[in-house]
């Protein structure tokens, strides 16, 4: 998701970051803890230089300068950046499934036809 955001980040800076916000120590954000990211970059409580920093100014809208039409388009601007990525992994993975598919069908192929010579034999 960073990397998408623009600013990527190492496996290691991607562990600080969860760890940063992980209240329950499961090493995974719930959405609870998701949003303690903007509650912390709102009371100044995130290093300039750290990845949460990063990602609360990417993703941040200032409802009171663009309103609430302005945060709708913004999100909905970045929920269709995301998808269009997911589309392209969604036809790499459709492509996979169909070459393992033609490999299965060409293999119960050689099968049946071993098959059928084994009476003549």
């Amino acid at each position: 998701m960073m990397e998408v955001l623009g600013a990527p980040q190492t496996h290691v800076g991607l562990k600080a970051m969860i760890k940063e916000v992980d209240e329950d120590d499961d090493g995974r954000l719930s959405f609870r803890e998701f949003l303690l990211v903007y509650r912390k970059a709102r009371a100044g409580e995130l290093d300039e230089g750290s990845g949460l920093a990063q990602l609360a100014k990417l993703t941040e809208v200032d409802v009171d300068k663009v309103g609430v039409n302005g945060a709708k388009e913004f999100f909905e601007a970045k929920i269709q950046e995301l998808s269009k990525g997911s589309k392209f992994e969604n036809e790499i993975r459709e492509e996979q499934e169909e070459r393992k598919r033609q490999e299965e069908e060409r293999a119960l192929r050689k099968q049946q036809f071993l098959e059928r010579a084994a009476i003549f034999k």
